[in-house]
């Protein structure tokens, strides 16, 4: 039986496609060429996009938390997110 790598079904794997997707979405959302309907349509997509790249993130900073100390993944410090100071 063939294996699956972890990375084939990881949320983390897709990450950059999903953004690149979501960007998409958002540029013809801004435009205002969507009809309601459309744009609705538009704006559940992007909802999924955006949790499907939160997940991935949150999984990229376990499997970090994990290989920085793998015996006590629970005592490592959490990343500071880098919100936008300018």
């Amino acid at each position: 039986m063939a294996k699956k790598s972890p990375n084939e079904t990881s949320p983390v794997a897709h990450f950059e496609q999903s953004l690149e997707e979501l960007e998409q979405l958002v540029e013809k959302m801004e435009a205002g060429d969507l009809s309601l309907e459309q744009s609705l349509t538009a704006y559940e997509r992007g909802v999924g996009l955006y949790r499907q790249c939160q997940q991935a993130l949150e999984q990229a900073q376990l499997r970090v938390r994990l290989l920085t100390d793998p015996a006590q993944p629970e005592k490592s410090e959490p990343f500071e997110s880098s919100g936008n100071e300018d």
